[in-house]
Protein backbone atom coordinates (compact mmCIF):
# COMPACT_ATOMS: atom_id res chain seq x y z
CA UNK A 1 0.00 0.00 0.00
CA UNK A 2 1.26 3.40 -1.16
CA UNK A 3 2.13 6.27 1.47
CA UNK A 4 -0.46 8.08 0.51
CA UNK A 5 -3.14 5.48 0.39
CA UNK A 6 -1.85 4.14 3.73
CA UNK A 7 -2.33 7.60 5.44
CA UNK A 8 -5.83 7.84 4.08
CA UNK A 9 -7.58 4.60 5.42
CA UNK A 10 -10.87 5.31 6.67
CA UNK A 11 -11.32 4.35 10.77
CA UNK A 12 -14.39 2.38 11.45
CA UNK A 13 -15.56 1.72 15.13
CA UNK A 14 -17.33 -1.46 15.54
CA UNK A 15 -20.47 -1.06 18.25
CA UNK A 16 -21.64 -4.52 19.35
CA UNK A 17 -21.85 -6.73 22.82
CA UNK A 18 -21.64 -9.67 21.10
CA UNK A 19 -17.37 -10.38 20.61
CA UNK A 20 -18.62 -12.93 17.65
CA UNK A 21 -20.12 -10.30 15.55
CA UNK A 22 -17.48 -7.94 16.27
CA UNK A 23 -14.31 -10.57 15.48
CA UNK A 24 -16.01 -11.70 12.13
CA UNK A 25 -16.66 -7.80 10.87
CA UNK A 26 -13.33 -7.05 12.00
CA UNK A 27 -11.98 -9.46 9.76
CA UNK A 28 -13.71 -8.58 6.82
CA UNK A 29 -12.90 -4.96 7.07
CA UNK A 30 -9.73 -5.18 8.00
CA UNK A 31 -8.57 -7.56 4.61
CA UNK A 32 -10.60 -5.15 2.95
CA UNK A 33 -8.11 -2.35 4.17
CA UNK A 34 -10.24 -0.16 7.32
CA UNK A 35 -8.34 0.85 10.10
CA UNK A 36 -10.94 -0.51 12.99
CA UNK A 37 -11.67 -0.14 16.53
CA UNK A 38 -13.93 -2.00 18.79
CA UNK A 39 -16.84 -1.22 21.71
CA UNK A 40 -18.64 -4.00 23.87
CA UNK A 41 -21.03 -1.37 24.58
CA UNK A 42 -22.64 2.22 23.93
CA UNK A 43 -20.50 3.53 27.04
CA UNK A 44 -17.27 2.14 25.46
CA UNK A 45 -18.16 3.53 22.12
CA UNK A 46 -18.53 7.39 23.39
CA UNK A 47 -15.25 6.99 24.55
CA UNK A 48 -13.82 5.75 21.83
CA UNK A 49 -15.11 8.23 19.80
CA UNK A 50 -14.02 11.01 22.28
CA UNK A 51 -10.72 9.87 21.88
CA UNK A 52 -10.35 9.56 18.01
CA UNK A 53 -13.57 9.97 16.27
CA UNK A 54 -14.30 7.43 13.59
CA UNK A 55 -15.23 8.19 9.89
CA UNK A 56 -18.30 5.79 10.31
CA UNK A 57 -20.13 3.83 12.65
CA UNK A 58 -21.55 0.24 12.56
CA UNK A 59 -23.44 -0.15 15.72
CA UNK A 60 -25.81 -3.26 16.68
CA UNK A 61 -29.27 -1.88 17.72
CA UNK A 62 -30.05 -4.53 21.08
CA UNK A 63 -27.42 -3.69 23.38
CA UNK A 64 -27.77 -3.91 27.36
CA UNK A 65 -27.64 -0.47 28.90
CA UNK A 66 -27.31 1.94 26.40
CA UNK A 67 -29.04 0.57 23.35
CA UNK A 68 -28.22 1.99 19.52
CA UNK A 69 -30.53 4.34 19.95
CA UNK A 70 -29.45 5.97 22.19
CA UNK A 71 -25.83 5.81 21.22
CA UNK A 72 -27.07 7.53 17.91
CA UNK A 73 -28.87 10.36 20.00
CA UNK A 74 -25.92 11.21 21.99
CA UNK A 75 -23.51 11.24 19.27
CA UNK A 76 -25.64 13.82 17.36
CA UNK A 77 -26.11 15.94 20.87
CA UNK A 78 -22.48 15.98 20.91
CA UNK A 79 -21.65 16.97 17.35
CA UNK A 80 -20.78 14.48 15.83
CA UNK A 81 -21.74 14.06 12.09
CA UNK A 82 -19.85 10.74 10.94
CA UNK A 83 -22.58 8.21 9.57
CA UNK A 84 -23.87 5.70 11.96
CA UNK A 85 -25.39 2.36 10.23
CA UNK A 86 -27.22 -0.33 12.19
CA UNK A 87 -27.25 -3.89 13.19
CA UNK A 88 -30.24 -5.97 13.73
CA UNK A 89 -31.93 -9.17 14.64
CA UNK A 90 -35.01 -9.71 12.08
CA UNK A 91 -37.34 -8.56 15.08
CA UNK A 92 -35.72 -5.16 15.21
CA UNK A 93 -36.18 -4.29 11.62
CA UNK A 94 -38.87 -1.53 13.17
CA UNK A 95 -36.37 -0.14 15.59
CA UNK A 96 -33.45 -0.08 12.78
CA UNK A 97 -36.00 1.63 10.28
CA UNK A 98 -36.60 4.40 13.20
CA UNK A 99 -32.88 4.93 13.65
CA UNK A 100 -32.64 6.18 9.99
CA UNK A 101 -35.23 8.32 10.48
CA UNK A 102 -33.55 9.89 13.50
CA UNK A 103 -30.25 9.70 11.00
CA UNK A 104 -28.75 6.71 10.64
CA UNK A 105 -27.32 6.04 7.26
CA UNK A 106 -28.51 2.63 6.64
CA UNK A 107 -29.48 -0.65 8.30
CA UNK A 108 -28.45 -4.15 8.24
CA UNK A 109 -30.32 -7.52 9.28
CA UNK A 110 -28.51 -10.39 11.03
CA UNK A 111 -27.20 -12.48 8.81
CA UNK A 112 -25.22 -10.15 7.69
CA UNK A 113 -24.59 -9.90 3.80
CA UNK A 114 -20.61 -9.36 3.26
CA UNK A 115 -21.29 -7.47 -0.27
CA UNK A 116 -23.91 -5.23 1.09
CA UNK A 117 -22.05 -4.17 4.27
CA UNK A 118 -19.31 -3.46 2.07
CA UNK A 119 -21.32 -1.48 -0.44
CA UNK A 120 -23.12 0.92 1.64
CA UNK A 121 -19.96 1.43 4.18
CA UNK A 122 -18.30 2.77 1.32
CA UNK A 123 -20.51 4.86 0.00
CA UNK A 124 -21.18 6.20 3.56
CA UNK A 125 -17.77 7.49 3.16
CA UNK A 126 -17.64 8.56 0.43
CA UNK A 127 -20.86 10.59 1.47
CA UNK A 128 -19.07 11.77 4.76
CA UNK A 129 -15.83 13.20 2.79
CA UNK A 130 -17.44 14.99 0.07
CA UNK A 131 -19.42 16.57 2.92
CA UNK A 132 -16.42 17.67 4.25
CA UNK A 133 -15.26 19.20 0.97
CA UNK A 134 -11.66 17.89 1.94
CA UNK A 135 -10.91 14.55 0.27
CA UNK A 136 -7.47 13.31 1.61
CA UNK A 137 -6.98 16.73 3.67
CA UNK A 138 -9.11 15.38 6.70
CA UNK A 139 -6.40 13.28 7.43
CA UNK A 140 -3.47 15.28 6.93
CA UNK A 141 -4.22 16.38 10.82
CA UNK A 142 -4.55 12.70 12.13
CA UNK A 143 -1.46 12.85 14.42
CA UNK A 144 -2.03 16.82 15.20
CA UNK A 145 -4.20 15.91 18.53
CA UNK A 146 -6.75 18.64 20.61
CA UNK A 147 -9.72 20.71 20.09
CA UNK A 148 -8.11 24.00 22.28
CA UNK A 149 -7.85 27.06 20.58
CA UNK A 150 -4.17 26.61 20.02
CA UNK A 151 -4.51 23.57 18.05
CA UNK A 152 -7.29 25.09 15.81
CA UNK A 153 -5.38 28.35 15.11
CA UNK A 154 -2.50 25.50 14.90
CA UNK A 155 -3.91 23.53 11.82
CA UNK A 156 -5.78 26.94 10.45
CA UNK A 157 -2.70 28.36 9.52
CA UNK A 158 -1.25 25.29 8.48
CA UNK A 159 -4.58 24.82 5.98
CA UNK A 160 -4.22 28.55 4.98
CA UNK A 161 -0.12 27.90 4.18
CA UNK A 162 -0.24 24.36 2.55
CA UNK A 163 -1.82 24.96 -0.56
CA UNK A 164 0.92 28.29 -1.92
CA UNK A 165 4.68 27.29 -2.96
CA UNK A 166 5.94 29.83 -0.21
CA UNK A 167 8.86 28.83 2.26
CA UNK A 168 7.86 27.65 5.96
CA UNK A 169 9.50 28.05 9.17
CA UNK A 170 8.20 26.69 11.77
CA UNK A 171 9.28 27.18 15.41
CA UNK A 172 8.81 25.90 18.98
CA UNK A 173 10.26 24.15 21.90
CA UNK A 174 11.42 20.74 21.60
CA UNK A 175 8.53 18.00 21.38
CA UNK A 176 5.96 20.09 20.38
CA UNK A 177 5.14 18.76 16.81
CA UNK A 178 6.97 20.76 13.92
CA UNK A 179 7.89 17.35 12.65
CA UNK A 180 3.88 16.67 12.32
CA UNK A 181 3.25 20.18 11.24
CA UNK A 182 5.71 19.82 8.16
CA UNK A 183 3.87 16.55 7.48
CA UNK A 184 0.39 18.10 7.24
CA UNK A 185 1.78 21.40 4.74
CA UNK A 186 3.17 18.59 2.09
CA UNK A 187 0.18 16.35 2.66
CA UNK A 188 -2.49 19.11 2.41
CA UNK A 189 -0.35 20.75 -0.58
CA UNK A 190 -0.30 20.20 -4.44
CA UNK A 191 3.16 18.10 -4.22
CA UNK A 192 1.42 15.17 -1.87
CA UNK A 193 2.06 12.87 -4.42
CA UNK A 194 5.71 13.48 -4.57
CA UNK A 195 8.43 12.73 -2.10
CA UNK A 196 8.98 14.52 1.23
CA UNK A 197 12.02 14.01 1.94
CA UNK A 198 13.56 14.71 5.72
CA UNK A 199 16.63 16.14 6.85
CA UNK A 200 17.83 16.46 10.37
CA UNK A 201 20.54 18.81 10.37
CA UNK A 202 21.92 18.77 13.22
CA UNK A 203 22.36 14.63 13.25
CA UNK A 204 24.82 15.40 10.13
CA UNK A 205 28.47 16.08 10.41
CA UNK A 206 29.41 19.53 9.15
CA UNK A 207 31.89 18.20 6.59
CA UNK A 208 29.64 15.69 5.65
CA UNK A 209 25.80 18.05 5.12
CA UNK A 210 26.64 19.34 1.81
CA UNK A 211 27.10 16.20 0.23
CA UNK A 212 23.61 14.98 1.69
CA UNK A 213 22.00 18.03 0.46
CA UNK A 214 23.27 18.56 -2.44
CA UNK A 215 24.90 15.04 -3.72
CA UNK A 216 28.73 14.77 -4.79
CA UNK A 217 30.34 13.42 -7.52
CA UNK A 218 32.72 10.53 -7.42
CA UNK A 219 36.09 10.57 -6.31
CA UNK A 220 35.12 14.85 -5.23
CA UNK A 221 36.58 14.12 -1.62
CA UNK A 222 38.05 11.05 0.00
CA UNK A 223 35.76 8.31 0.90
CA UNK A 224 33.57 9.28 -2.27
CA UNK A 225 33.54 6.52 -3.97
CA UNK A 226 30.71 6.35 -6.13
CA UNK A 227 28.00 9.58 -7.17
CA UNK A 228 25.60 10.32 -4.89
CA UNK A 229 22.48 12.09 -5.19
CA UNK A 230 21.71 14.97 -2.80
CA UNK A 231 18.65 15.63 -0.68
CA UNK A 232 17.35 18.21 -3.09
CA UNK A 233 17.79 16.17 -5.90
CA UNK A 234 15.73 13.90 -4.68
CA UNK A 235 12.77 15.91 -3.10
CA UNK A 236 12.55 17.72 -6.28
CA UNK A 237 9.06 18.39 -7.64
CA UNK A 238 7.90 17.46 -4.13
CA UNK A 239 9.16 18.87 -0.33
CA UNK A 240 11.90 19.61 1.54
CA UNK A 241 11.90 19.43 5.11
CA UNK A 242 14.89 21.09 7.32
CA UNK A 243 14.49 20.30 10.61
CA UNK A 244 17.17 21.37 12.94
CA UNK A 245 18.04 24.79 10.33
CA UNK A 246 19.95 26.53 12.89
CA UNK A 247 22.79 24.39 13.52
CA UNK A 248 23.56 24.11 9.66
CA UNK A 249 27.27 25.59 8.71
CA UNK A 250 27.45 29.48 7.03
CA UNK A 251 28.81 27.23 3.85
CA UNK A 252 26.01 25.14 3.81
CA UNK A 253 23.59 28.37 4.73
CA UNK A 254 24.61 29.99 1.45
CA UNK A 255 24.18 27.31 -0.68
CA UNK A 256 20.72 26.71 0.69
CA UNK A 257 19.95 30.69 0.13
CA UNK A 258 21.03 29.89 -3.42
CA UNK A 259 18.46 26.73 -3.68
CA UNK A 260 15.59 29.00 -3.05
CA UNK A 261 16.68 31.98 -4.84
CA UNK A 262 17.11 30.53 -8.31
CA UNK A 263 16.70 26.61 -7.94
CA UNK A 264 20.27 25.72 -8.73
CA UNK A 265 21.87 22.96 -6.96
CA UNK A 266 25.34 22.59 -7.30
CA UNK A 267 27.06 19.03 -6.24
CA UNK A 268 29.99 19.05 -4.64
CA UNK A 269 33.10 18.41 -6.81
CA UNK A 270 30.86 19.51 -9.73
CA UNK A 271 31.43 22.33 -11.52
CA UNK A 272 27.96 21.94 -13.42
CA UNK A 273 24.47 23.26 -11.73
CA UNK A 274 21.19 20.88 -11.51
CA UNK A 275 18.00 22.95 -11.56
CA UNK A 276 15.09 21.61 -9.06
CA UNK A 277 11.53 22.38 -8.32
CA UNK A 278 11.29 22.04 -4.68
CA UNK A 279 9.18 23.83 -1.71
CA UNK A 280 11.24 24.29 1.38
CA UNK A 281 10.16 23.66 4.92
CA UNK A 282 12.45 24.55 7.59
CA UNK A 283 12.57 23.96 11.55
CA UNK A 284 14.08 24.64 14.55
CA UNK A 285 13.76 25.31 18.69
CA UNK A 286 16.56 27.85 18.15
CA UNK A 287 16.16 31.71 18.58
CA UNK A 288 17.36 32.66 14.89
CA UNK A 289 16.99 36.12 15.71
CA UNK A 290 19.43 36.07 18.59
CA UNK A 291 21.78 33.85 16.13
CA UNK A 292 21.71 36.41 13.31
CA UNK A 293 22.69 38.74 16.36
CA UNK A 294 25.97 36.58 16.80
CA UNK A 295 26.56 36.15 13.01
CA UNK A 296 25.92 32.33 13.14
CA UNK A 297 22.72 32.46 11.12
CA UNK A 298 22.73 34.39 7.71
CA UNK A 299 19.82 37.07 7.67
CA UNK A 300 19.22 37.00 3.78
CA UNK A 301 18.21 32.95 4.66
CA UNK A 302 16.20 33.94 7.48
CA UNK A 303 13.94 35.49 5.40
CA UNK A 304 13.77 33.45 3.00
CA UNK A 305 12.53 31.14 5.19
CA UNK A 306 10.64 32.51 7.11
CA UNK A 307 7.94 33.49 4.24
CA UNK A 308 5.44 32.02 6.27
CA UNK A 309 6.33 31.74 10.11
CA UNK A 310 4.39 29.07 11.82
CA UNK A 311 4.70 28.26 15.80
CA UNK A 312 3.97 25.09 17.56
CA UNK A 313 2.49 25.92 21.08
CA UNK A 314 4.23 24.21 23.86
CA UNK A 315 1.72 22.11 26.19
CA UNK A 316 1.42 23.98 28.83
CA UNK A 317 -0.32 26.68 26.84
CA UNK A 318 -2.92 23.71 25.64
CA UNK A 319 -3.42 21.32 28.88
CA UNK A 320 -6.89 21.34 27.57
CA UNK A 321 -6.15 18.81 25.28
CA UNK A 322 -4.01 16.33 27.65
CA UNK A 323 -7.27 14.05 28.06
CA UNK A 324 -7.89 13.75 24.09
CA UNK A 325 -4.03 13.36 23.67
CA UNK A 326 -3.79 10.43 26.78
CA UNK A 327 -6.50 8.92 24.87
CA UNK A 328 -4.39 9.04 21.43
CA UNK A 329 -1.49 7.49 22.74
CA UNK A 330 -2.94 4.68 24.43
CA UNK A 331 -5.14 3.37 21.39
CA UNK A 332 -2.11 3.89 19.09
CA UNK A 333 0.72 2.42 21.57
CA UNK A 334 -2.67 -0.71 22.04
CA UNK A 335 -3.19 -1.10 18.80
CA UNK A 336 0.89 -0.93 17.31
CA UNK A 337 1.69 -3.39 20.11
CA UNK A 338 -1.71 -5.69 20.49
CA UNK A 339 -1.42 -4.31 24.12
CA UNK A 340 -4.92 -4.23 26.32
CA UNK A 341 -6.48 -0.85 25.80
CA UNK A 342 -6.46 0.80 29.36
CA UNK A 343 -8.02 4.02 30.66
CA UNK A 344 -6.77 6.74 33.26
CA UNK A 345 -8.60 7.58 36.34
CA UNK A 346 -9.59 11.14 36.47
CA UNK A 347 -7.22 11.63 39.52
CA UNK A 348 -4.89 9.82 37.29
CA UNK A 349 -5.00 12.32 34.68
CA UNK A 350 -5.22 15.27 37.31
CA UNK A 351 -1.27 14.34 38.19
CA UNK A 352 -0.62 14.66 34.71
CA UNK A 353 -1.94 18.00 34.44
CA UNK A 354 0.45 19.35 37.10
CA UNK A 355 3.56 18.20 35.74
CA UNK A 356 6.01 20.56 33.47
CA UNK A 357 6.06 18.89 30.57
CA UNK A 358 9.33 20.19 29.99
CA UNK A 359 9.44 17.71 26.89
CA UNK A 360 5.92 18.88 25.33
CA UNK A 361 3.70 16.17 23.60
CA UNK A 362 7.20 14.02 23.27
CA UNK A 363 7.53 14.03 27.09
CA UNK A 364 3.65 13.10 27.34
CA UNK A 365 3.42 10.05 24.54
CA UNK A 366 6.56 8.22 26.11
CA UNK A 367 4.83 8.93 29.74
CA UNK A 368 1.82 7.01 28.52
CA UNK A 369 3.52 3.77 27.22
CA UNK A 370 5.50 3.77 30.35
CA UNK A 371 2.38 3.76 32.49
CA UNK A 372 0.54 1.43 29.63
CA UNK A 373 3.72 -1.15 29.77
CA UNK A 374 4.29 -0.80 33.87
CA UNK A 375 0.35 -0.68 35.40
CA UNK A 376 -1.28 -4.41 35.83
CA UNK A 377 -4.37 -3.07 35.68
CA UNK A 378 -6.90 -2.03 32.77
CA UNK A 379 -7.56 1.24 35.01
CA UNK A 380 -4.89 3.20 35.46
CA UNK A 381 -5.14 4.98 39.06
CA UNK A 382 -3.32 7.94 40.49
CA UNK A 383 -0.91 5.99 42.63
CA UNK A 384 0.42 4.02 38.89
CA UNK A 385 1.30 7.70 37.58
CA UNK A 386 2.70 8.71 40.97
CA UNK A 387 5.31 5.77 40.78
CA UNK A 388 6.46 5.89 37.53
CA UNK A 389 6.71 9.82 37.89
CA UNK A 390 9.24 8.70 40.70
CA UNK A 391 10.82 5.98 38.69
CA UNK A 392 11.80 8.78 35.73
CA UNK A 393 14.35 10.47 37.94
CA UNK A 394 17.71 8.50 37.69
CA UNK A 395 19.02 8.68 41.55
CA UNK A 396 23.05 8.54 40.62
CA UNK A 397 24.18 4.88 42.04
CA UNK A 398 21.39 2.95 41.02
CA UNK A 399 22.43 2.13 37.33
CA UNK A 400 26.17 1.65 37.99
CA UNK A 401 25.38 -0.92 40.85
CA UNK A 402 22.92 -2.62 38.84
CA UNK A 403 25.23 -3.33 36.37
CA UNK A 404 26.16 -7.26 36.21
CA UNK A 405 29.12 -6.52 33.65
CA UNK A 406 31.93 -4.03 33.24
CA UNK A 407 30.46 -3.26 29.45
CA UNK A 408 26.94 -2.58 31.22
CA UNK A 409 28.60 -0.88 33.61
CA UNK A 410 30.39 1.97 31.14
CA UNK A 411 27.29 2.23 29.55
CA UNK A 412 25.21 3.25 32.48
CA UNK A 413 28.49 5.40 33.36
CA UNK A 414 28.29 6.95 30.23
CA UNK A 415 24.86 7.86 30.11
CA UNK A 416 24.40 9.12 33.50
CA UNK A 417 27.58 11.47 32.34
CA UNK A 418 25.62 12.42 28.98
CA UNK A 419 22.60 13.44 30.87
CA UNK A 420 24.27 15.57 34.01
CA UNK A 421 26.35 17.07 31.05
CA UNK A 422 23.05 17.91 29.18
CA UNK A 423 21.37 18.97 32.14
CA UNK A 424 24.11 21.39 32.92
CA UNK A 425 23.86 23.00 29.56
CA UNK A 426 20.12 23.48 29.93
CA UNK A 427 19.85 20.34 27.15
CA UNK A 428 21.71 22.90 24.29
CA UNK A 429 22.95 19.34 22.32
CA UNK A 430 25.73 21.98 20.27
CA UNK A 431 26.87 23.74 23.80
CA UNK A 432 26.77 20.36 25.30
CA UNK A 433 29.35 18.95 22.37
CA UNK A 434 31.39 21.30 22.81
CA UNK A 435 32.00 21.19 26.44
CA UNK A 436 32.67 17.56 26.27
CA UNK A 437 34.80 18.06 23.20
CA UNK A 438 33.19 15.73 20.81
CA UNK A 439 31.44 16.18 17.23
CA UNK A 440 27.69 17.08 17.71
CA UNK A 441 26.53 14.43 15.69
CA UNK A 442 28.77 11.97 17.67
CA UNK A 443 26.94 13.05 21.02
CA UNK A 444 23.27 12.45 19.04
CA UNK A 445 24.06 8.84 17.94
CA UNK A 446 24.66 8.53 21.84
CA UNK A 447 21.68 9.93 22.69
CA UNK A 448 19.96 7.88 20.27
CA UNK A 449 21.95 4.53 21.31
CA UNK A 450 20.80 5.60 25.13
CA UNK A 451 17.23 6.38 24.82
CA UNK A 452 18.07 9.75 26.28
CA UNK A 453 15.54 12.49 25.73
CA UNK A 454 14.72 16.02 27.78
CA UNK A 455 12.09 14.53 30.07
CA UNK A 456 15.14 12.04 31.61
CA UNK A 457 16.20 15.20 33.21
CA UNK A 458 18.05 14.76 36.39
CA UNK A 459 16.47 17.03 38.61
Amino acid sequence: MSESSESYRASVLVVDDEESIRESLRMVLEYEGYAIAEAESGEKALERVRQKPPEAVLLDIKMPGMDGLELLGKLQERGYDMPVLIVTGHGDVSTAMEATRRGAFDFFEKPLQRERVLVSLRNAIDSYRLGKGQGPARYAYDELVGSSPAMQRLRETIAKAAPTPATVLITGESGTGKELVARAIHRLSPRRERPLVQVNCAAIPDELIESELFGHEKGSFTGALRKQVGKFAAADSGTIFLDEVGDMSQRTQAKVLRVLQDGDVEPVGSQKTVKVDVRVVAATNRDLGEQIGTGSFREDLYYRLNVIPIRTPALREHLDDLDELVGYFIRRFSEANNYPLKSLEPEALDVLRKQPWRGNVRELKNMVERLLILSSNNEIDRQNVVDVLGGGREELGAPLLAATTLKEFREASERLFLLHKLEENSWNVTRTAETIETPRSNLYKKMDLYGIRREDRTG
